[in-house]
This record gives C-alpha cells, sequence and structure tokens, in this order.
C-alpha cells in the first residue's frame, strides 16, 4: 500500500488541517513533535496552545473572507 500525500486543508474562519506525515518547524529552526496523523494549527493568532488549534478562533470572530476582520494578526 502507498502512503497517502501529505495535504493540507485551510477551512473557512478556522485552522490549517494537516493530513499526513509532515515536519513543523519551530522559530527557532528546532522540529515540533506532531502529536498525531492529523494535527490543526492555529491562523488565528490567539491559541493558548500554539502552534495547534484550540477553538478560540470561534470565541474571536476570526474570519478568513475577504474583508473580514484580522483579528489575529494585529
Amino acid at each position: 500500500m502507498e502512503p497517502r500525500p501529505t495535504t493540507i486543508t485551510a477551512y473557512p474562519d478556522g485552522p490549517l488541517i494537516v493530513r499526513g506525515e509532515a515536519v513543523l518547524i519551530d522559530e527557532h529552526g528546532e522540529p515540533i513533535r506532531q502529536p498525531r496523523r492529523t494535527v490543526a494549527l492555529c491562523r488565528c493568532g490567539v491559541s493558548a496552545i500554539k502552534p495547534w488549534c484550540d477553538g478560540t478562533h470561534k470565541l474571536t470572530g476570526f474570519r478568513t473572507s475577504p474583508g473580514a476582520a484580522d483579528v489575529g494578526g494585529r
């Protein structure tokens, strides 16, 4: 059986979902242990467990649609 390709899916108003093997690197160039094969990465900037998504984007009203307020980036 061939390994499935790694995919990264941007969910509207939500996280980036990484499925498959991926090497995640922190700001110091060190690898971040991926706790499971599918992980959700924060895009809003307010997660308490960065780089992982903790669902806080729902509470802050984070939007990814054009013209929406950039809650996490400012």
